[in-house]
């Protein structure tokens, strides 16, 4: 039982790093737009495109602080004490990017739009560094056991520290860069998907010799994480997103944007399971998981209560991201290009029949994964099917992505 408060952990770490760190990325690209022309073209796409679903992705942030804090008390006061300036630095971000968000909207061709756009942008750079660095102080053992036990700087200022938040503004670019390439190839904008397209290669590329330089540097800085990131379950995991970084590299110059998202997903949504499988069994630096739980009554409750929260969140999520994918939320953006872009279709009913049995593949394929990746999960003995068992929930949500994907 005590596994289980901390996969629920991690599937909200993946889902935020996944979802907000596109929003992020968009941020960055509104820094790096290039000319006057096309610099105010991609900027204002970028704030379009991210408009109904910023707010919500910090959602997940909110459920993993939570779970941490009811279900491992112990490691969440030891995280929040030796590492509060990275979580000062990243609220602050956070606070400023949604300040910056709401007043650019008000301010089009007002005096005050350029410093405006800037804080937008820098914040959106501020907030996943903070974020990654504070993985990497725990990813590298310096975080230990206490309230503020571990150095207010060095716990966070230190090499793997670095990496890890350099590798999470990357990676949010690039998600960044296929998720606006494949949306503005659904309204049909040919010149924003050029340019996103190219800007994904780009990141992508860039995100990729990244994390490969950082797994040389954390052979040094961080020798126990290295370990387990090039053993058994961890090594596992960074060849499936590495695996998964190249197809999403090859779709995308492909113009396969739909396939992409959920490649480029799955990438980094592997690196976060990576790690943790890279950590088991120890929570910090000499806390075991087992040790760093609460009370089984709490446990009970917090996964009593994940489970509810799941029930009445989900569907409202899953509307949202629907909407936004078919483009109901674009408030008119070029529906007449879309439709001009996909052309007549022969065989409607051939084409329908055909997508209903794709769908029912997809959510079949979902159903066996997700309940076969949690048994395997949950009742995990070696390390190797509990890497089985991440593998299949995230493939599981993989199809669940493609899947609503489709339904635009």
């Amino acid at each position: 039982m005590t596994e289980i408060p901390m996969l629920l952990i991690l599937a909200g770490l993946a889902a935020y790093t996944v979802l907000a760190g596109a929003d992020f990325g968009a941020g960055l690209w509104t820094l790096l737009a290039g000319g006057r022309e096309s610099r105010d073209e991609l900027r204002h796409y970028a704030r379009h495109a991210m408009g109904p679903v910023w707010e919500a992705n910090h959602v997940w942030l909110i459920f993993v602080l939570v779970v941490c804090w009811t279900a491992y008390p112990v490691a969440f006061g030891s995280i929040m004490s030796t590492l509060a300036v990275p979580l000062f630095l990243a609220a602050v971000g956070i606070i400023l990017r949604g300040a910056s968000y709401a007043l650019r909207g008000q301010l089009d061709g007002a005096p005050g739009e350029r410093p405006v756009e800037y804080l937008f942008a820098l914040s959106s750079i501020l907030t996943p560094f903070a974020l990654g660095t504070v993985v990497g102080g725990i990813a590298s053992g310096r975080v230990p056991v206490g309230n503020a036990a571990g150095d207010l700087v060095t716990s966070w200022l230190n090499p793997t520290s670095v990496f890890i938040g350099a590798l999470a503004v990357a990676t949010g670019a690039y998600l960044s860069a296929v998720y606006l390439a494949a949306d503005a190839h659904r309204v049909g904008s040919r010149s924003l998907e050029s340019a996103f397209r190219t800007r994904a290669l780009v990141a992508g590329g860039c995100a990729g010799a990244l994390a490969l330089a950082g797994l040389i540097l954390v052979r040094y800085d961080a020798p126990a994480l290295s370990a387990g990131l090039t053993s058994d379950g961890g090594a596992v995991m960074v060849a499936v997103s590495g695996l998964a970084g190249l197809a999403t590299l090859l779709l995308v110059w492909r113009h396969r944007f739909g396939p992409a998202r959920a490649s480029a997903a799955l990438a980094v949504a592997a690196m976060v399971a990576g790690w943790a499988l890279a950590q088991r069994p120890y929570v910090l630096r000499g806390l075991t998981l087992d040790q760093a739980a609460a009370g089984r009554s709490t446990l009970t409750a917090v996964i009593v209560t994940a489970v509810i929260g799941v029930v009445v969140l989900f569907p409202a999520l899953f509307l949202l991201f629907r909407l936004f994918l078919r483009g109901d939320l674009d408030h008119g953006a070029a529906p007449a290009a879309a439709e001009a872009a996909a052309g007549p279709s022969a065989g409607p009913a051939r084409g329908a029949a055909g997508r209903s049995i794709a769908r029912g593949r997809h959510a079949a394929f979902a159903g066996v994964t997700l309940v076969a990746g949690v048994a395997m999960t949950v009742l995990a003995g070696p390390g190797w099917v509990l890497a089985v068992g991440v593998i299949l929930l995230v493939a599981c949500a993989a199809a669940t992505f493609t899947l609503v994907a489709a339904e635009s």
